[in-house]
């Protein structure tokens, strides 16, 4: 169950020509594809482009009308091989994950790919996650477009300009014999806009009718001599006739004066927020009209030597707006000037920082900064135009003001009671070393559970514990996964790896029932029903499969207890080789996706429903605040009393409360104050709901009033 529906969207998708497309980035890639006679795609959900997934799946209507083939890829990799159909067949294809993880998975299929080329136009659509927002490393795609010579894309974050890359993506593909990637930001997977729609288009040759006529070609495939031969066809076919495409196409833009003593290069998916910039500099207004030239690389690589070199001419200094390091874009400039024998001065990383991401601030200053060494006439009132307001003012020592607020799990996250119950067995056996796993359980290694010491790539836990195989040593080393790092890499890599190595360690599958961290996409164990995917494959059958003799299923993680004790258990057994814990309970933000709809529908409909919620006995709690540390709930917080006589805050339960019980199990559990209770919230009560609720006032009032008399006489005695 994705975290959102785009049922309604997608039938904006049978648009026809010339009529007005509105959305999003993503429907509009999505649209742009079926426009443009894609045959078949795939890929792997990740933000920013997880949602392109879903609406790629919420459409498989459609697609199947036009006889395009989609498949949510088991991994990158999966998806990046999908591409082979376009390699002897004039099928167009696109699939698209996030980068630059998911182009790292995918390496050796795009490697391949892109040695022995494309017949049909293959394109690669990833999802550039570099940022202050990022959840990955910090790295480009720019790089492996480089190695591999994949021709990278990065459009301007504009409908029309998306549209239109997708259809200069399939036919540069086409025109050289060469994948093309195309890479799209988080603004502009999101940006919303319009454009002008063509009609869908039937794809000349689907893969039904590729297998109904089988073709092969020997010289396309990665094997000595012809991969020799593809290293040369590369430099002398390949990459003239991208070159030639680009420039006939016009692929990149420019803006501005024709003449002018400065410039600016950029890439395509700065053109915003360079245009905001030169906007608050007083260079530019709300409708693209700029004072400054602007050399627009919608195609990042391969860079053309004419076009920028043309722009270089009769200027003084020109600057690189390049977002992320290496300099690459920079260094290849350079050295054309250099090689031409031009003698404009090149400015990029200087006034920009090496690396980073380019927000509104660090882009605006850096303009100031370039344009006051070079062009200063250029800033009309001191950097800004006259009837502007001014600059914000950054806030000084922010970090000493504001108390640092660290991601956490949601409240009710199923996930919460199992690191709870770890800090329990480590508190009792000793610390251990603990490797972590790409998702939402990644998570542990922040306050207040600070469980995890590495993390080395999605289903890559326990592989990364390896190392750590020690028979003699008196601890064992734990390692966590989710199911969908498990099905994605995890199976293989981590468990088959533990099997065969006969690891003697603890390995934690935490089993959310989804891939919950990117959306909510159905996986292979998932519990669900799906039209169009095979679910319901349970991880304990599957990792018995591998090998694994000391397998142990936890179908409820909020019972802490038993958590904590199989735990135990698996730390201390004397039976050697990978002892396996299946934790499952589903995501709690799915789990009320799911059931909020269900739950309103039953209580207008009159019928009785009953929602639990947990609060704090405030004449129990003693405000150690313990609760708080083995739990990190973000309903659970502090309430000062109005009692002159307790100073120390005592807990407190919000109304964000979704009644999973955590806090109660961990009290149970950790032997902590038994100030937690559970009251049961009655929507639509029956009759015997009333009467039972009548007689429990009426004994509770009764023994209230009997204490308040016994209390009096004590007084007066």
């Amino acid at each position: 169950m994705a975290e959102r529906s785009f049922a309604t969207e997608v039938r904006k998708l049978r648009m026809g020509e010339g009529e007005t497309f509105h959305g999003e980035g993503i429907l509009a890639l999505t649209k742009a594809l079926l426009e443009n006679g894609v045959g078949y795609v795939g890929g792997y959900q990740g933000a920013p482009i997880s949602h392109l997934m879903d609406v790629l799946a919420d459409a498989q209507d459609i697609l199947g009308e036009l006889g395009v083939h989609f498949e949510a890829s088991a991994s990158e990799a999966t998806a990046a091989a999908m591409l082979a159909a376009s390699v002897h067949y004039p099928i167009r294809g696109a699939v698209t994950f996030k980068s630059t993880v998911g182009t790292n998975v995918a390496s050796d299929a795009l490697a391949n790919l892109a040695s022995g080329g494309v017949t049909g136009g293959a394109l690669v659509i990833v999802g550039e996650d570099y940022g202050e927002g990022s959840s990955i490393m910090q790295e480009r795609s720019h790089a492996f477009a480089m190695k591999s010579q994949i021709w990278l894309l990065d459009p301007r974050p504009n409908l029309p300009s998306i549209v239109d890359s997708v259809r200069h993506g399939f036919e540069l593909s086409e025109a050289s014999n060469t994948p093309v990637m195309l890479q799209v930001r988080i603004r502009c997977c999101h940006v919303h806009g319009s454009f002008t729609a063509r009609d869908n288009v039937r794809p000349p040759m689907t893969v039904g009718d590729a297998l109904e006529n089988p073709r092969r070609d020997t010289k396309r495939i990665v094997l000595p001599p012809a991969s020799f031969l593809h290293e040369h066809e590369k430099i002398g076919k390949r990459l003239p006739a991208a070159i030639d495409y680009i420039l006939q196409n016009k692929l990149n833009e420019f803006f501005g004066p024709e003449k002018s003593s400065v410039g600016i290069v950029l890439q395509g998916g700065m053109y915003n927020s360079v245009l905001r910039s030169l906007q608050r500099l007083g260079l530019a207004d709300i409708y693209g009209e700029t004072d400054v030239p602007l050399y627009v690389l919608n195609v990042t690589y391969p860079l053309i030597d004419s076009e920028f070199l043309d722009f270089c001419k009769d200027k003084k200094a020109v600057l690189v707006v390049e977002e992320g390091q290496p300099d690459y874009i920079e260094q290849a400039f350079g050295s054309m000037l250099y090689k031409a024998g031009g003698t404009t001065k090149l400015i990029g990383k200087g006034p920009f920082p090496m690396a980073g991401e380019y927000t509104g601030q660090v882009m605006t200053d850096a303009i100031r900064t370039f344009l006051a060494d070079h062009a200063s006439e250029m800033l009309p009132s001191r950097g800004r135009a006259p009837n502007t307001p001014p600059l914000p003012v950054a806030a000084k020592n922010l970090a000493n003001v504001v108390p640092a607020r660290p991601p956490g799990f949601c409240t009710g996250c199923p996930e919460r009671p199992i690191f709870a119950a770890t800090k329990l067995v480590e508190k009792e056996l000793g610390e251990h070393h603990i490797a972590s796993d790409i998702g939402c359980h990644l998570f542990s290694i922040m306050p207040p559970f600070d469980l995890g010491a590495t993390t080395m790539g999605y289903g890559l836990g326990p592989a990364s514990a390896s190392a750590f195989n020690d028979k003699n040593a008196r601890k064992r080393s734990i390692s966590f996964l989710g199911d969908g790092g498990f099905w994605h890499n995890g199976l293989t890599s981590s468990i088959g790896n533990a099997v065969f190595n006969d690891n003697d360690s603890v390995i934690v599958i935490v089993d959310n029932y989804y891939s919950a961290a990117t959306g909510g996409q159905d996986i292979l164990s998932s519990r669900a029903d799906n039209k169009s995917k095979s679910t319901k494959h349970p991880i304990a059958e599957a990792v018995r499969g591998m090998g694994v003799k000391w397998v142990r299923q936890i179908d409820r993680t909020y019972d802490v207890t038993k958590v904590r004790d199989t735990l135990k258990e698996a730390l201390t057994t004397p039976q050697t080789g990978p002892k396996v814990i299946i934790a499952s309970s589903e995501c709690m933000l799915n789990k009320q996706r799911r059931e909020k709809p269900i739950i309103a529908k039953a209580m207008k409909g009159g019928e009785r429903v009953v929602k639990p919620r947990f609060g704090v006995d405030e004449d129990v709690c003693t405000g150690d605040h313990a609760c708080m540390r083995l739990s990190g709930c973000p309903s659970l917080s502090v309430k000062k009393l109005d009692d002159p006589l307790r100073d120390d805050p005592v807990a407190s339960i919000d109304q964000s409360c979704v009644g999973c019980g955590n806090c109660g199990e961990v009290a149970d559990a950790a032997v902590l104050c038994p100030s937690f209770y559970r009251a049961d919230v009655v929507h639509n009560p029956t009759g015997l709901d009333r009467f039972a609720n009548r007689v429990r006032r009426g004994v509770i009032g009764w023994m209230q009033a009997r204490r308040e008399k016994r209390r009096l006489v004590f007084e007066s005695v």
